[in-house]
């Protein structure tokens, strides 16, 4: 007679998994994907500093990883639009510019940051007050 344990464990992502995952997202069409690929690593949230790329993971019972800043600082519009923000978007989600691009964009839109929340599936950019100025589900899917 077999018994199977079922155990709930909390995953311990590394800087290193994440950065693996990162390296397959060649546009924003490839974004959902890595999303559910770090969603499994047990990255529950990461906010993303458009200033200078910089990044902090949350996972479970406060477990953080940081990532350096990735670029020189940007300077971010305080007066922000929601409207050039949804464009900036959805332009980089048909592939028609590369990330760092897109970061600009979004800073030139007055973003100061966003959240990838992988519980909830969205995407939430905020400005420098802290004011919501768009979030965007993340699209779910069949990855396997």
């Amino acid at each position: 007679m077999w018994i199977i344990l079922r155990y709930n464990h909390s995953h311990m992502f590394t800087l290193q998994q994440l950065k693996a995952a990162h390296a397959k997202v060649k546009t924003g069409a490839d974004f959902p994907r890595y999303v559910q690929e770090i969603k499994d690593l047990g990255l529950r949230r990461y906010e993303y500093l458009v200033k200078d790329g910089s990044t902090v993971y949350y996972g479970d019972d406060a477990y953080q990883v940081q990532r350096l800043p990735i670029y020189t600082d940007k300077e971010i519009n305080t007066a922000s639009s929601a409207t050039a923000l949804r464009h900036t978007i959805a332009i980089h989600q048909q592939g028609q510019t590369d990330f760092l691009t897109f970061c600009q964009q979004a800073a030139d839109a007055g973003v100061e940051k966003w959240v990838i929340d992988t519980e909830r599936m969205v995407c939430t950019y905020l400005d420098k007050k802290g004011a919501l100025l768009v979030e965007e589900p993340i699209p779910q899917g069949d990855y396997a």
